[in-house]
């Protein structure tokens, strides 16, 4: 499994342009609306500033991001090309690739979080301290797993065609819903009822509390922990159906 693992992140790390993209897009938004938003205030909930908010969700953002389309259109592709196909003459394992592909999609992530981290530092005057930062990359990095698990499940649900507007429907619908593009108290009533519960919210509370220096609650813990657990055990027998059809 280790050397199906390198083999997954050395083949993602080798489309430059797909890597390039995945990592700029949530650095331009970040500097973008860091200054667009920037008004002195603070936010009332997390008492961070706009520039220090702004840094978590877009970090938050990014790190989806790179989770869903490191899984979902590449497998979906993926299928249609036969590599999956020739993967039923390895030794490996349905659970096995599953696993390696969501280790895999979390190592893209990853850089995604520490590179808005570093530009809000050294850009806009950001600062956090260090244990408080370093810890939200380690908490934020574990919690990328279950964007990557909705990936592949997404890949192993759907064709090629189909892949790519699923998976930034699932990115644009989590991200809205999860407050990283606006407070969650500026949605509508029915989507702020809804939103705690969704694992892009409790995504960014890890990283907005951690940064303002308090312990992320048991609540935040348990949700992702229920969305990782849910889209895992959906996502294995999901690959495995697509492994027998192909």
């Amino acid at each position: 499994m280790l050397a199906y693992l390198r083999l997954e992140i050395v083949r993602m790390f080798r489309d430059r342009r797909f890597t390039f993209f995945t990592l700029a897009v949530p650095v331009a938004f970040y500097l973008l609306w860091a200054n667009v938003f920037d008004d002195g205030g603070r936010d009332p909930a997390t008492g961070l500033d706009a520039r220090t908010y702004l840094m978590v969700s877009m970090a938050s953002f990014g790190a989806i991001g790179a989770a869903l389309s490191s899984t979902g259109q590449r497998f979906a592709a993926e299928r249609a090309s036969g590599w999956l196909r020739q993967l039923r003459t390895t030794p490996l394992r349905p659970t096995a690739v599953v696993a390696a592909r969501t280790v895999a999609a979390m190592v893209l992530a990853l850089p995604a979080i520490l590179l808005v981290s570093l530009v809000a530092v050294a850009f806009q005057g950001v600062r956090v301290d260090p244990l408080h930062w370093l810890a939200m990359v380690a908490l934020m990095w574990l919690g990328a797993l279950p964007f990557a698990a909705l990936g592949i499940l997404i890949g192993s649900l759907v064709g090629p065609d189909a892949a790519q507007p699923v998976t930034l429907g699932c990115y644009f619908a989590l991200s809205i819903m999860g407050g990283l593009w606006m407070p969650t108290d500026r949605l509508p009533s029915g989507l702020r009822a809804i939103a705690g519960w969704t694992p892009s919210n409790r995504f960014g509370s890890l990283g907005w509390t951690l940064v303002s220096g308090h312990v992320p609650s048991a609540t935040t813990g348990l949700v992702l922990a229920g969305w990782t657990a849910g889209l895992v055990g959906l996502a294995v027998p999901a690959y495995r159906r697509t492994m027998r059809a192909s």
